[in-house]
């Protein structure tokens, strides 16, 4: 089933893959999760290739405090 959330389709080869943010591996399959956050008027994100590399991940997200 393609998740309506995403852009990246059931039909997404590695070489069109996005990179992971951690590790740099194509983020695809069960295993990909996704970051997003608005930054001013842009929408941001962030793929990972596995849970692993997005708990590795250094947060660049602007804290609720700024």
């Amino acid at each position: 089933m393609v998740d309506p959330t995403s852009d990246l389709e059931e039909d997404v080869d590695e070489e069109s893959a996005p990179g992971c943010a951690a590790c740099g591996d194509p983020a695809l399959g069960a295993g990909h999760r996704t970051i997003t956050w608005v930054d001013g008027t842009d929408v941001v994100h962030r793929h990972f290739c596995s849970e692993a590399c997005r708990a590795a991940w250094d947060d660049e997200r602007p804290s609720a405090d700024d």
